[in-house]
């Protein structure tokens, strides 16, 4: 899942440079580059934390010693009982704390909405086409497995979302220089997949509605909604009033995430004038700490904590329900997003970037299949009420999720010596002004600099040879006597 902090200051120069716009995958316009660069930054840092807790849950679980004690903090339970809010600590780490993140998820698709690449909608078609391909052909190869071997439909759903944060973090610790675009394209994706994982949730795992609760959440968010049009400002007036909003949706009986989604798409993601940043983009940037260092990885560590042995393995590979989430997770991402993206080149008669192949589309998809954190999220709400099911899907999951990194690591490293070269053209800054080199050489003006700047280097490369030469000059007039009589030996 995606996300920046503030994005970055816009200058009058800053511009796309002149592209075809018939290529799939070119090169973003800098403002959006900078956007992109800037998020990766930011979910990088939440990855590794979620990757750190994944790993914690995963060893707390399985030594034996320690066992007993994470059971008996994840199902502690505390909470306000009268208020229908008695809940487990996994219980609130994935209805609670997740609104976090669900909340942060909703702004973020608010601004691709009304700034970013999904304002446009030819620009739009490509992620779009691909997310949903990537999501309909892993429910497929879930369903066609379970239906081959009498499993249950119950999972469809799991293996359709992708862990964006997950997937940086595989990127960082690979080391991979990844283009920009291929870059921006995996963030567009991930924007687009949570759209629709938040629209399964609310539809496909609603319990019986009480729409007493749920009328309360709604004149709620109408509140909420009126405050931010009236400009009023104050976390003492949203945070009570979000906390409402989300414990009356909890009592209706749908998701309580889809609370924290609600409240990020109200939030307003477009400048005015003499504004640095959106309100939605300032709220993004002192919420995200939270979501990616806190949320996030606290949900992780009761949700991955799995009982792995080498029969739990066997058992993934031979139960249908698992076997369809590695299957969907592993095969179905990578035909979905791959096939996606190429039939909305074929059909708008587009034509790949000149500078990518069809092979690093295909990389990035299989990046694509990890899919944790929603992945877990469906898995639990999909089996409720069977625990041993739960904990084997948890672990489809994380085994699907590692092939598809491992798969992804070896063909990004395939491919890693011409992304570098990619991306050092993306960075270089001869001029020294702040803005790649690349997004201004159709500019007189950079020319011009470029320019001065070399004679200024050519001027100082000058006196250098000059001074050099003196020297050389003054140490061949020293008579050769002297210095031979000086180290002649007695």
């Amino acid at each position: 899942m995606f996300r920046p902090a503030h994005r970055p200051e816009v200058f009058p120069s800053d511009r796309a440079p002149p592209h075809d716009p018939r290529k799939v995958l070119g090169r973003l316009s800098l403002p959006e580059r900078n956007y992109v660069a800037d998020a990766l930054r930011t979910e990088t840092v939440g990855g590794v934390l979620l990757l750190a807790a994944a790993v914690t849950a995963l060893l707390w679980t399985n030594i034996p010693a320690l066992h007993d004690s994470y059971e008996s903090i994840a199902h502690f339970h505390f909470g306000p009982a009268a208020l229908g809010l008695d809940l487990s600590v996994a219980h609130w780490a994935a209805d609670g704390l997740l609104a976090i993140f669900f909340f942060v998820a909703g702004i973020e698709l608010k601004r691709e909405l009304v700034a970013g690449d999904l304002r446009d909608p030819k620009a739009a078609a490509l992620p779009v086409v691909a997310a949903l391909c990537g999501m309909a052909v892993p429910a497929l190869v879930y369903t066609v497995t379970n239906v081959a071997d009498d499993g249950s439909l119950a999972g469809w759903a799991v293996p359709t979302a992708t862990d964006i944060a997950f997937a940086l973090a595989v990127l960082a610790v690979i080391g991979t220089s990844l283009p920009s675009a291929l870059r921006a394209f995996l963030l567009t994706l991930a924007v687009v997949d949570d759209l629709f994982a938040i629209l399964i949730i609310a539809v496909f795992f609603t319990a019986d509605l009480n729409f007493a609760a749920l009328g309360g959440a709604v004149a709620g968010l109408v509140l909420f909604w009126l405050l931010l049009r009236r400009g009023v400002r104050g976390w003492y007036v949203y945070v009570p009033l979000g906390l409402v909003i989300w414990a009356l949706m909890y009592n209706s009986g749908i998701h309580a995430t889809i609370a924290g989604v609600a409240m990020g798409l109200m939030l307003r993601c477009h400048r005015r004038e003499g504004e640095d940043h959106s309100p939605g983009e300032h709220i993004e940037h002192l919420v995200r700490p939270l979501s990616a260092g806190l949320a996030v990885p606290l949900f992780a560590l009761f949700s991955a904590g799995v009982s792995v042995s080498g029969g739990a393995i066997v058992d993934v590979f031979t139960t249908p329900e698992t076997l369809g989430v590695v299957l969907g997770l592993v095969v179905g991402k990578v035909l979905g997003i791959f096939g996606g993206t190429w039939l909305t080149a074929r059909f708008t008669r587009a034509s790949l970037s000149d500078d990518l192949a069809w092979a690093d589309v295909f990389a990035v998809a299989s990046l694509a299949g990890i899919g944790f954190t929603v992945s877990l999220l469906i898995g639990e709400l999909a089996f409720a009420g069977d625990a041993t099911m739960t904990d084997e899907v948890k672990a489809s999951v994380l085994m699907g999720s590692l092939i598809a990194a491992i798969l992804a690591t070896v063909l990004l490293k395939i491919r890693n010596a011409k992304y570098r070269r990619l991306w050092e053209a993306e960075e270089r800054d001869e001029d020294l002004d702040g803005i790649p080199d690349v997004y201004e050489e159709d500019e007189p003006e950079y020319h011009l600099r470029l320019a001065a700047l070399y004679e200024r280097k050519a001027v100082e490369h000058r006196r250098i040879a000059q001074e050099k030469a003196d020297a050389r000059h003054g140490l061949a007039e020293v008579p050769g006597g002297a210095g031979e009589d000086h180290h002649r030996r007695a």
